[in-house]
């Protein structure tokens, strides 16, 4: 039975009444589907049916703990930035999530001196991990406290692709300004172009 597209996180049942297969976790005594695709049950001769989730060729990758993910800045405050997730590693995805990258999240150092207006501005191409699965907004912790994660890709004010001068700077290329970002060390094989 198909489960609706956006149901990877939907409680499927009790724990009691079934074993978690793939494509599913358990929490709290029930077990979720972990992504989105077709329910299937298996009855074992050994007693409960096996809950597994399948995803279709069509459906949905979802970002799991531990993914590191290409997303673009959407809008920031003093506390956090909100990004769209566009990427898992280097597969694009089909649908945006929503993700939150906040303060105490953005460095692994000095975290108190962290300001996210100087780490990121709207509309940054930045490389995050996942920390922790979205809630009912499907909204995504992320993190960029490693040395690769940040700002990839950062416009300056004159619309110019800027050049990363050292780990918390960019400069724009024709004008000269520097502006301040959480600069990745980018590793190749993460870089979309």
């Amino acid at each position: 039975q198909p489960l609706s597209p956006d149901l990877a996180g939907e409680r499927l049942c009790s724990t009691e009444e079934a074993t978690a297969g793939s494509g599913t976790y358990t929490r709290h005594g029930f077990i979720f589907s972990s992504l989105a695709g077709c329910l299937e049950r298996r009855s074992e001769d050994s007693g409960l049916p096996v809950v597994s989730v399948i995803r279709d060729s069509e459906s949905q990758l979802l970002p799991n703990v531990g993914a590191v993910v290409t997303c673009k800045v959407c809008s920031i405050n003093s506390r956090f930035a909100k990004v769209h997730i566009l990427y898992i590693g280097s597969t694009p995805l089909k649908s945006t999530f929503r993700g939150t990258i906040r303060r105490e999240d953005i460095r692994a150092t000095e975290k108190d001196k962290v300001e996210v207006y100087k780490s990121f501005r709207p509309s940054d191409i930045v490389l995050a991990k996942v920390i922790s699965l979205g809630d009912a907004q499907s909204n995504y912790l992320l993190s960029t406290a490693e040395n690769e994660l940040g700002v990839v890709v950062a416009r300056s004010e004159a619309g110019v692709q800027m050049v990363p001068i050292s780990w918390c700077e960019m400069q724009c290329p024709r004008t000269h300004t520097k502006e301040f970002r959480k600069v990745a060390r980018v590793q190749p094989q993460f870089l979309q172009t």
